[in-house]
């Protein structure tokens, strides 16, 4: 694997900010499906315990009057501040690290407090992607950014409210409850063109219900937050794809739909849990896509 260019990212007068939020661990075989360990852990290599090192990697968007975050990673900062919002047996089990950079120190390189972010955009509610959205003050756990309006789809917020039985643990009520009890969450009803200026959301039903893909553009360039639906730069193969994922087949149509959509313009992926690089291009492959280039920003 070639290492990452360093590169500058400004799509839709927005200035695209990589906002690391912790590294933890996930079981290798279930990262990567039926694909055989001989492949995967060539470029994923695993623990003695089969884990593979898995970043939780939010991205920030800055304009001129709005700090617009996605995702939130798994809230590490605030149980190591805190104590352990979802017990010591958590963070045993996903091997979070908190000695590196965590959600609030990620901002604070940005001259960023809390309470200057406006929006959130939430993938989805599983506990690696929405575990920063709340935090514990004064024995309460209430929204990590009191300002903000957070942005989740509706019928993934009914999916977390009652989860299926493979989804059970991945779903925490003390990670969207209190957004709700703050009146700040809004839920989001299928595709939507510009809900923010220059940033649309579209749909994907493979790994969880209406789990939503972040997409920034304007006339010339594009980023995509991808989530879960491409979560490394090795997941950009369309049959590499996750045990966690609900269908997998409908993942990869939807995947393959999405890497072709990216091909129309100068479009970078972003990847949440890639721990080796922020983003990459692609190109096609055959009738598959490869990764063109990796990119740190």
């Amino acid at each position: 694997m070639t290492q990452p260019q360093t590169i500058k990212i400004n799509i839709a007068g927005y200035e695209v900010c990589p906002v690391p939020t912790g590294l933890f661990g996930l079981d290798g075989g279930a990262m990567f499906g039926v694909v055989p360990k001989v492949l995967w852990q060539k470029s994923n290599p695993a623990d003695e315990n089969n884990r593979i090192p898995m970043e939780a990697r939010a991205l920030l968007l800055k304009s001129k009057d709005r700090a617009i975050l996605i995702d939130t990673g798994n809230g590490s900062d605030f149980i190591a501040k805190y104590g352990e919002k979802m017990g010591s047996k958590f963070s045993e089990m996903y091997a979070l690290d908190k000695s590196g950079p965590n959600l609030i120190s990620s901002l604070k390189k940005y001259d960023l407090e809390p309470e200057q972010i406006t929006d959130v955009i939430l993938t989805h509610l599983h506990f690696d992607h929405a575990g920063g959205a709340t935090t514990e003050r004064n024995g309460k756990i209430v929204p990590t950014f009191p300002n903000a309006k957070y942005y989740v789809q509706k019928k993934n917020l009914q999916t977390a409210l009652h989860p299926n039985i493979r989804e059970k643990s991945s779903y925490f009520a003390i990670n969207y409850q209190p957004l709700i009890d703050h009146n700040c969450l809004i839920e989001v009803d299928g595709n939507q063109k510009n809900i923010i200026p220059g940033i649309s959301l579209m749909i994907s039903n493979g790994h969880t219900e209406a789990h939503q893909v972040v997409i920034i553009e304007d006339s010339e360039t594009a980023l995509y937050y991808c989530g879960d639906v491409v979560p490394t730069s090795s997941h950009v193969r369309l049959a590499w794809v996750m045990g966690y994922d609900l269908y997998p087949m409908q993942l990869i149509e939807e995947k393959k739909n999405l890497l072709e959509q990216a091909l129309q313009k100068k479009t970078y992926l972003y990847f949440e849990h890639d721990p080796y690089c922020d983003a990459a291009t692609i190109e096609r492959n055959k009738d598959d896509f490869a990764v063109k280039e990796r990119f740190l920003l």
